[in-house]
């Protein structure tokens, strides 16, 4: 929230009273920031002609497994890299500009309104792939969450009532990431996430794994080193970039999904390492896991029969693709007594698709985001 300086009351304008100290300008002290920002985003720009060791370059860029992009030799990719910072960091310079803090929002705040952002989402991978041209990283059982800058909110939009220390040293740019308590943890993490007040111990344990700069320029292998670089200069709580790989061939990522899966994790998420910052369900983003899942949204809720009755009997959902279908088994009694609410997301495990696309054996796996 902004606040105006004081007025002198003989004058009604701003500026300090007859023989009392000096009240700073705040208006003017925000004139003032865009000319230091853009001083120094000239010098970060100016760093791009200095001949930089190899190793220094390697070391920003080892989010995409300690390689130099094989398009360019370490001028271009010493280049990219410091464009694409400055270019994150003004973006971030533009919102502290407006005043736009971390923390979260008061209620009744406009920021409440729950819009879903436009982000990027994963399809399943074919059981043929070949990993080359990919960058892989584990896929970790958390919460999506979307950084513009100044809230966090979940993938439906929510605001996620984060302690004001977890977010105030956030980077004043754009994140795409997981909240994560570690692998096994999601329903514990789910119930955090979710509170309107959040606990203290509660978000001590939990990380904000950041694998996307959502609009930022170039491909993704530069835009992971960029997040490196930009998490050299942070101190904020939690904040870490998902490490990423590349893998030689389908053998070596069936090895890497066995030894992911037998420590507790889920699976693992290709990026295609030439991809450009894209939204929507796209093939350059990919799913591999043990079994078959994917995520639907609840319209309805079918009543039970027999020793169901008079409770919930099934889930009727819609998917991505709009095809309405029932999920009927997976639920405990107590979800059977108080039901996932509409419009909330659940992911589902299945066994194959019918002709028409319907998933077989569809069964109810877990909550992932509430409205």
């Amino acid at each position: 929230m902004s606040h105006a300086p004081a007025l002198d009351p003989a004058t009604g304008h701003p500026g300090p009273l007859s023989g009392a100290p000096r009240v700073p300008d705040v208006r003017a002290e925000r004139a003032r920031r865009p000319a230091a920002l853009g001083a120094f985003l000239a010098f970060l720009a100016s760093l791009a002609s200095v001949s930089w060791p190899v190793g220094v370059v390697r070391t920003l860029t080892a989010g995409a497994g300690g390689r130099l992009p094989s398009t360019a030799g370490p001028s271009g990719a010493r280049r990219r890299l410091l464009v694409g910072s400055a270019s994150m960091l003004a973006a971030g310079a533009a919102r502290a500009v407006s005043g736009c803090s971390g923390g979260v929002p008061a209620d009744g705040d406009a920021g409440d309104a729950a819009v879903p952002p436009a982000l990027l989402q994963a399809r399943t991978a074919p059981a043929d792939l070949d990993p080359r041209g990919w960058l892989v990283s584990e896929k970790l059982d958390g919460v999506r969450g979307f950084w513009d800058g100044c809230v966090l909110r979940t993938r439906s939009g929510r605001r996620v009532a984060a302690p004001a220390w977890f977010l105030d040293r956030l980077p004043a740019v754009p994140l795409d990431g997981e909240l994560w308590m570690g692998r096994g943890r999601f329903d514990a993490l789910s119930a955090a996430v979710r509170r309107q007040q959040p606990q203290e111990a509660e978000w001590r344990s939990i990380r904000y794994m950041v694998f996307e700069a959502p609009g930022a320029d170039g491909p993704f292998e530069a835009r992971v080193g960029r997040l490196h670089a930009l998490m050299l200069g942070q101190t904020a709580p939690g904040f870490q970039v998902v490490p990423q790989r590349a893998v030689g061939d389908a053998a070596a990522l069936r090895v890497l999904l066995e030894q992911v899966v037998a420590a507790g994790g889920e699976g693992l998420m290709l990026h295609r390492a030439d991809a450009p910052y894209v939204t929507g369900r796209q093939p350059v983003l990919l799913k591999l896991k043990p079994e078959q899942d994917e995520e639907a949204w609840v319209i309805g809720h079918q009543p039970g029969q027999g020793r169901h009755a008079r409770r919930l009997g099934a889930l009727r959902v819609r998917d991505a693709q709009g095809r309405v279908f029932e999920i009927g088994t997976g639920f405990t009694d107590a979800q059977r007594e108080n039901p996932v609410p509409l419009g909330a997301t659940v992911t589902y495990t299945y066994r194959g698709r019918t002709g028409t696309g319907l998933p077989r054996f569809a069964s109810f796996k877990r909550v992932r985001d509430e409205p």
